[in-house]
């Protein structure tokens, strides 16, 4: 009876592409709350970066941010069935955030071990750059198999980019002037607004707008929603609901909360939209 209920809601909508369960959606999203906090007791109490002045503050989850995009683009790499057998689910929600999250501290290990070795003065500058070449790297794979096996279609880039960027616009213009949150300006609450409006965007895109194919929302409210409205724009009210309340209570909480773990708490929320909206705007690109 447990490998049937292990099977039914956590393997089988893995291997057939199914979408996600409560069960599997509510498993999930304990597993990261767990993550982020072992990660912060981990990094807190570590001296293998203090010894070179490294502390979890903005410029770190700035530098983050290429590892989350290269999360967005290497889910496309499974899409397209480049990766065949049983390695394509290492690329697969949830063992691709184990993948990325080694990959991504392994990197921090070498930019710490090469800036040691005198070759940078800066670990983040250095982490920051081998995350923006992984990610120019996986981009090229996808155009060369777009272009020999599909299409590559740059008008559905800009237009999601555009409806991404107009989004985020007018709800920074809202919360920076309608509500007077002026910290609303500071780079991860816009990154933050951006990442969920991309996410948004895409997929009210692939659902409503795209001209060759019709994506389905895979994440049980986002789905739920969908169905009774009839449209998925619907994302983008639900979206607001979270992000509002979000930004408020991180910013009344921000300076009672243990600093390392709010900055951990933060990049976390802009994984769960960032990362998504950039696998959806690729596949999107590409007709996968």
């Amino acid at each position: 009876m447990i490998s049937e209920f292990i099977y039914k809601y956590y393997i089988d909508p893995i291997r057939l592409g199914q979408p996600y369960n409560v069960v599997d959606t509510l498993t999930y999203a304990i597993i990261l709350v767990a993550g982020v906090y072992l990660l912060y007791r981990w990094m807190s109490q570590s001296t293998w970066l203090s010894d070179i002045g490294f502390k979890i503050d903005t410029t770190f989850i700035l530098a983050t941010l290429p590892y989350v995009v290269l999360g967005g683009v290497l889910r496309v790499v499974q899409d397209t069935g480049m990766v065949k057998g049983d390695l394509q689910f290492l690329l697969v929600t949830p063992l691709i955030y184990f993948v990325l999250f080694f990959y991504t501290i392994g990197m921090l290990f070498l930019s710490r071990y090469m800036t040691l070795q005198g070759c940078t003065k800066n670990i983040l500058s250095l982490y920051a750059f081998a995350g923006i070449l992984s990610v120019i790297t996986v981009s090229l794979v996808l155009l060369a198999w777009g272009i020999n096996n599909s299409t590559v279609d740059a008008g559905i880039f800009c237009i999601i980019m555009v409806m991404a960027l107009a989004t985020t616009v007018a709800v920074w213009a809202c919360v920076r002037y309608l509500f007077s949150w002026k910290y609303a300006s500071e780079p991860l609450y816009l990154t933050l607004i951006f990442g969920h409006m991309l996410d948004a965007s895409a997929t009210s895109f692939g659902i409503d707008l795209h001209p060759a194919l019709q994506y389905i929302e895979q994440h049980v409210v986002g789905s739920t929603l969908i169905d009774l409205t009839g449209t998925a724009f619907v994302m983008y009210p639900l979206k607001l609901l979270v992000i509002f309340p979000a930004i408020y209570i991180m910013e009344l909480y921000r300076k009672e909360a243990n600093q390392a773990f709010w900055y951990l708490v933060m990049l976390a929320m802009i994984v769960v939209g960032l990362a998504p909206g950039i696998r959806d705007m690729t596949r999107m690109v590409l007709y996968v």
